[in-house]
């Protein structure tokens, strides 16, 4: 049984590290795209702080919500789950979501949401104001 567990352990980290990599990447896409905004940010006397933040926030908003919304669809998947359990094996109640654990998997998505992309955000802040305003 222990055996089991940590192939689901080792399956869950690796699907962490490539939801990373793909935050990292579309937060990469979102600089590429607004490079033009980040120049006139950057004119308008946003310091590299403030750039950062930006794209800090909108990958914490990502990461909360999307956290809510998989905790709020593995919950209402308990349901059918019991059904079907209860219906092969007898046992009611297996299936369940503890509050508890729920709160910490959305700090979880949201922790690994920001860190997947604080890297793109420093390289936006690193923009040169000139270059930026001339990109289309």
């Amino acid at each position: 049984m222990d055996a089991i567990i940590y192939v689901l352990v080792a399956f869950a980290g690796i699907s962490l590290i490539t939801s990373m990599i793909m935050i990292a990447i579309i937060t990469y896409t979102s600089v590429l795209e607004r490079t033009k905004e980040i120049g006139v940010l950057k004119a308008l006397g946003a310091r590299k702080r403030d750039i950062t933040r930006v794209f800090d926030a909108e990958t914490t908003i990502l990461g909360f919500g999307s956290g809510i919304l998989g905790v709020l669809i593995a919950w209402l998947l308990t349901f059918p789950a019991n059904i079907i359990l209860e219906k092969i094996t007898g046992l009611s109640g297996v299936a369940a979501l503890n509050l508890m654990h729920g709160v910490i998997l959305i700090l979880i998505s949201t922790a690994l949401t920001v860190l997947g992309g604080h890297v793109p955000a420093r390289m936006a802040a690193k923009k040169d104001a000139a270059i930026a305003l001339r990109s289309e």
